[in-house]
């Protein structure tokens, strides 16, 4: 069957690891690939979250626990996966911390914990993963899940802004770096505006409800509503897929328009 024969987004046969897969866009994600015909092994290091989202999937997932600020641990996941699924094409690095507040009072552990987890690990499953990618004579894509914190700055989250400025860069140098190699695999970045997941739970509170949170928050996005996980994970599907053959080393702003420009209000 040739690619005009099939849909484009079409992901049979393919193995995908998903990190962060306990939850909100990495979950999403982990079902939208399998809903393409992925077979998806969700890497988290939420053990009872993880298995949640597998089992959920289905026969089509499995689970293998990763802390992804662990070298030792990406390369145990990356030999199970290879071992039991035959090789790798599809890696999507979705987890992902944050911590805002006054920059003066940002704690050096905080930060550190922020670069691990959102730039360190990136790095090392793009690493891992473009080594058992390399060898199989199949075409491999890398999807590094960002943010709108990677183009627009803060003052109240620094250390994101700063880790997922790396995040950006990392996935432009890793997609030449392939090219450059010689590889068939691709590497992109998906940047979401604030999407409606547990990661905003914790700052409900600074606005006194979630509710009201929501409504704040939307009146920031032109569109009018937060993202939701499934808006994300349908960019990493797509640049999964076949549809994306020609794209590397570029940028999906899943963002309702929020980095387009200015608001309205800006003109009062």
């Amino acid at each position: 069957m040739t690619l005009t024969e099939r849909s484009m987004l079409d992901l049979t046969g393919r193995v995908a690891l998903v990190t962060g897969g306990a939850s909100g866009i990495g979950r999403a994600s982990a079902h939208a690939l399998a809903a393409q015909g992925a077979r998806v092994i969700v890497a988290d290091i939420n053990e009872t979250g993880g298995v949640e989202t597998a089992e959920t999937i289905g026969n089509a997932a499995g689970f293998v626990h990763l802390d992804v600020t662990d070298e030792a641990a990406w390369c145990r996941a990356l030999d199970y996966v290879i071992s039991t699924e035959g090789g790798l094409d599809i890696l999507a690095n979705v987890a992902g911390i944050g911590t805002g507040g006054d920059f003066e009072d940002l704690a050096l552990s905080d930060w550190n914990r922020m670069m691990a987890v959102n730039a360190t690990g990136p790095y090392l499953g793009c690493k891992h993963a473009i080594r058992a990618m390399s060898g199989s004579g199949r075409p491999g894509a890398i999807i590094n899940v960002g943010s709108i914190a990677a183009d627009r700055a803060a003052p109240d989250l620094v250390g994101y802004c700063a880790s997922k400025g790396a995040l950006r860069m990392l996935s432009k140098s890793v997609a030449l770096h392939c090219a450059h190699k010689g590889y068939p695999i691709r590497c992109n970045a998906v940047h979401p505006t604030y999407v409606d997941s547990e990661m905003l739970d914790p700052i409900a509170d600074l606005y006194g409800s979630r509710e009201a949170m929501v409504q704040a928050m939307s009146r920031l996005v032109p569109l009018g509503r937060l993202a939701k996980p499934a808006d994300i994970a349908a960019a990493v599907v797509f640049l999964a897929s076949d549809g994306a053959a020609m794209i590397t080393g570029t940028e999906l702003f899943v963002d309702g328009g929020h980095t387009a420009g200015v608001p309205p209000s800006h003109f009062a």
